[in-house]
C-alpha cells in the first residue's frame, strides 16, 4: 500500500483582496514538485470568495472540472450559453474539452461563498465542451457515502470523462466503512471537509487529506459530526 498525507496547514495558499484559497496540489503561484497531481487528479482548491467578487471570464481546455459548494451561492456563466446558480447540496461538472470560457462569482453581496473545485485529466483530448449540475437530496448523504460523479453518469449521478468516482458523506454518528475500489489500478484521495476520521490508522482532521493506492480496499472510521469527500481515480 502506498500513501501520501496532505495536512491542511501544509497546503499552498493564494491570498488576494477578494480570494482566500488553499491548494492541495501545485496551482497558480504555488508550486511543490512533490504535489503536482495524484494520478489523474490534478487540482483540489478550497476557495472562499468575498461578497460580489469572483473570477472574471477565463479559458479552460482538456480538463474535467467538478465544483462542490460548501456554503453560499456560486454564480456560473460560460461560453456555451449556460447561466446557473449553484448552492450547497448541488454538484457541478464541466468538460472543458476543445475549449470553454467561463466566469464564477459570489452571487451574494453580503455573504462569502465557499466551494471546492477539483480538476481531473480527461480520458481523451478534444471532447465537446459540456456543462451539467445536479441537486442531491440531503438524506442521500446521511451517515453514508453517496456517489455524485462517475464515468457512466448512471444511478442519479453526474458524468465525468475519466475512470473517476466522487463520493460525499455527512456523518452525525460514528461509522466504520470498508471502501472497495472500482478498479485495481485506481487510488483514492480522501479529503476531510469537516470533522475527524481514521483511515488505515492515519488520523485526519478538518481539511486534511490522504491518498492511497496499490490496494483493493480501505477502511475508514469516521467520527461524529464529519463531512468527507472521497475521490477514486486512476493512478496507474
Amino acid at each position: 500500500m502506498k500513501t501520501i498525507i496532505h495536512r491542511a496547514a501544509d497546503r499552498g495558499t493564494t491570498e488576494i483582496d477578494w480570494l482566500h484559497s488553499r491548494h492541495s496540489f501545485s496551482f497558480g503561484g504555488y508550486y511543490d514538485p512533490s504535489r503536482i497531481h495524484f494520478g489523474m487528479l490534478r487540482v483540489l482548491n478550497d476557495d472562499i470568495v468575498d461578497p460580489g467578487k469572483g473570477f472574471d471570464t477565463h479559458p479552460h481546455q482538456d480538463m474535467e472540472i467538478v465544483t462542490i459548494p460548501l456554503s453560499g451561492i456560486l454564480q456560473h456563466t460560460d461560453s456555451t450559453g449556460n447561466f446557473s446558480l449553484i448552492s450547497p447540496g448541488e454538484v457541478q461538472v464541466m468538460t472543458a474539452g476543445t475549449g470553454i470560457f467561463h466566469s464564477e462569482y459570489n452571487h451574494s453581496l453580503t455573504d462569502n461563498v465557499c466551494f471546492l473545485q477539483i480538476w481531473v485529466f480527461p480520458d481523451k483530448k478534444g471532447l465537446t465542451p459540456r456543462y451539467d449540475q445536479l441537486l442531491f437530496a440531503p438524506e442521500l448523504f446521511q451517515n453514508q457515502l453517496h456517489m455524485v460523479v462517475s464515468p457512466s453518469g448512471n444511478s442519479g449521478c453526474l458524468l465525468v470523462h475519466q475512470d473517476a468516482y466522487f463520493y460525499l458523506g455527512n456523518f452525525t454518528e460514528e461509522k466504520n466503512i470498508t471502501y472497495e475500489f472500482h478498479n485495481p489500478n485506481n487510488g483514492i484521495y480522501l479529503f476531510m471537509i469537516e470533522g475527524n476520521a481514521v483511515c488505515e490508522d492515519i488520523t485526519l482532521g478538518k481539511r486534511d487529506a490522504i491518498g492511497i493506492s496499490d490496494v483493493n480496499e480501505i477502511s475508514i472510521k469516521i467520527e461524529q459530526n464529519s463531512r468527507i469527500l472521497l475521490i477514486e481515480v486512476q493512478v496507474s
